[in-house]
C-alpha cells in the first residue's frame, strides 16, 4: 500500500499527529513493525535521509491547521531520541507557536541516558516543553529483554528502568509492553505499579508473508 510513496516525515493516525525523525535505532527487536513494513496507515516512514529541523517544522507547518490534533507524537521508524537536540528544537518551536493547545509526546525505548551520556535528558525535555513519555519496556526482565529487544547496550533494560524513575518525576509518564508469547505481562503491569507510572499493553501486529 505504502510502495512508491515518498518518506513521511509528518504523518497522522486518528487524532495524533505524528513525527518519523530518524529510522535509527539501538534495538533490534524482533515483532518491530518495521521488520515487515514500509510504514503504517498508507504513509511510507522508510527514511531516505534524515529530516533537518528546517524540514521538520515546514512539514508540520503544512498540517497542524488541517485538524485540532489532540496529541503531536514524536514517533516513527526510529528512537527519536536519538536526535535529542532536534526533538528539543521542534518541541520548543511548537510550544512557541501553537502554546498548550497539543499535548506532546515522546514515544521511545528509554535508553536515552545510553544514548546521550552525560546529559540531563529528562530535565532538557520538560524544557523544552514535553508533556509526556510512553516507554517501551517490553519485558519483566533483562534475559527477557535481550532476547526479544536485542540491544546494543550491555545495561540496556536497567537503563531504561532508571529512565522511567527520572521522567516520572517532571513528565507524565505511561509504561507499554507488547503482547508476545515471551513477556509476563502482569509482571510488567507490576514494575510499572512499583514505579508508580501507567501501564497499556499494545497489541503486537503480525506479519503477513
Amino acid at each position: 500500500m505504502v510502495h512508491g510513496k515518498k518518506p513521511s516525515i509528518v504523518y497522522w493516525l486518528g487524532e495524533n499527529l505524528y513525527l518519523n525523525i530518524t529510522n535509527r535505532c539501538p534495538n533490534n527487536c524482533y515483532f518491530c513493525l518495521r521488520n515487515f513494513r514500509n510504514g503504517v496507515g498508507g504513509f511510507n516512514l522508510k527514511l531516505e535521509k534524515e529530516p533537518s529541523v528546517a524540514e521538520i517544522i515546514a512539514e508540520l507547518e503544512k498540517v497542524m491547521n488541517l485538524k485540532n490534533w489532540r496529541d503531536v507524537v514524536f514517533c516513527g521508524f526510529g528512537e527519536p531520541l536519538e536526535r535529542l537536540d532536534s526533538v528539543l528544537e521542534v518541541s520548543k518551536w511548537i510550544k512557541r507557536h501553537y502554546g498548550k493547545i497539543f499535548t506532546l509526546r515522546v514515544d521511545t525505548n528509554g535508553l536515552a541516558y545510553l544514548l546521550n551520556k552525560g546529559r540531563s535528558v529528562v530535565e532538557e525535555l520538560k524544557m523544552a516543553g514535553v508533556d509526556k513519555v510512553s516507554v517501551s519496556l517490553n519485558a519483566h526482565t533483562k534475559e527477557i529483554y535481550n532476547q526479544v529487544c536485542r540491544p546494543i547496550f550491555e545495561n540496556a533494560f536497567e537503563s531504561v528502568l532508571e529512565f522511567i524513575e527520572k521522567a516520572r518525576e517532571l513528565l507524565k509518564v505511561e509504561v507499554t509492553a507488547v503482547r508476545i508469547p515471551e513477556v509476563d505481562i502482569q509482571a510488567v503491569e507490576e514494575i510499572a505499579k512499583k514505579l508508580g507510572v501507567k501501564f497499556r499493553v499494545r497489541d503486537y501486529i503480525q506479519p503477513f508473508w
